[in-house]
């Protein structure tokens, strides 16, 4: 029986962006460094096939720092700790290492450099994100004000209308945030914003190719973790840019055959800690069942790296 046909628009970029890269990075040259069992507060990033390989590999992943024994080093994960973290971390004279990625404590410098000229923050987020949490967490309690929605900012009472600043997660929706960006500034006229962008490039990367290839496909496919704020944005961003089928999927057993049914074109793409090789086993899984062509759509290119800390470059 031949198998229909089928066209695959692979979005690229898409996966791992250079601040997941470097956090698995972290987890394993650590525990080369010091051998196994390494402790990780926090899913290292939010993708469980990568935590479970971890996870054999010899890395222990806790929820905080009190279920870490002493004498052994502790990792704090790529979305940032609160201030409080790596203090405790210290005063128990823990060996850690902190794989925050760059772009997150780029903001964090930036809430901490606008506290010390006495304004107030504004953060705009999603309430219980790690990321989130890290970041509300490097400032004293009330001085950061967290917003999710265009109608949270009518609601948020401040200190000083003249005296604030706003920063935002990294991994939000582009479109969403300017939404809530053009909401404060109406206002809130006075408020401060960030230099550059906080929303970082591989979260604008990756919504910019489903923007591009949402409107080429019958359905859309994002690989990623339920957990993953930019994959879910990603879902979002594809169906907002036209595709009536976008579903989040963790490993190609999680497809949703029969919504797929009758399809001829289908869009591809996954969330920055999604590794490729879920990629190419959801791609096998169609190829099982239609005469696959596929077909990049190709938005940007991406060559950003991070660098390891220091303390895992040395010789132990």
């Amino acid at each position: 029986m031949t198998k229909p046909p089928l066209t695959i628009h692979l979005a690229a970029p898409r996966g791992f962006c250079a601040g997941v890269d470097r956090a698995i990075k972290i987890v394993e040259m650590a525990i080369e460094k010091w051998g196994a069992p390494v402790y990780v507060r926090h899913e290292i990033v939010h993708n469980k096939f990568v935590v479970d390989d971890l996870r054999e590999k010899g890395a222990v992943f806790v929820e905080e720092l009190e279920d870490c024994p002493p004498d052994r080093p502790v990792i704090f994960s790529a979305h940032g700790v609160p201030k409080s973290v790596p203090l405790e971390a210290a005063q128990r004279n823990m060996v850690y290492v902190d794989a925050t990625c760059p772009l997150v404590s780029k903001v964090h410098i930036e809430a901490a450099r606008h506290h010390d000229n006495g304004l107030q923050m504004i953060m705009i987020g999603h309430a219980g994100h790690p990321e989130t949490i890290g970041t509300m967490g490097q400032l004293p309690e009330g001085e950061v004000l967290l917003v999710e929605t265009v109608e949270d900012v009518a609601k948020v009472t401040v200190r000083d209308p003249a005296r604030l600043a706003f920063v935002t997660q990294t991994t939000l929706s582009v479109d969403d945030t300017a939404e809530i960006v053009a909401a404060l500034q109406a206002r809130f006229p006075a408020i401060v914003g960030p230099h550059k962008e906080d929303i970082c490039y591989a979260t604008t990367n990756r919504q910019e190719a489903v923007k591009a290839m949402a409107p080429l496909a019958d359905a859309m496919l994002v690989v990623g973790a339920p957990n993953s704020s930019n994959s879910k944005r990603l879902v979002e961003v594809g169906a907002r840019a036209g595709c009536r089928y976008a579903q989040l999927v963790q490993r190609a057993t999680d497809i949703d055959w029969r919504a797929l049914e009758g399809i001829g074109s289908l869009g591809i793409t996954a969330g920055a800690s999604a590794p490729e090789v879920l990629v190419n086993e959801v791609i096998d899984a169609f190829r099982e069942r239609f005469e696959v062509t596929v077909k990049p759509v190709v938005t940007a290119e991406e060559n950003v790296e991070f660098k390891v800390p220091r303390v895992l470059r040395e010789p132990a």
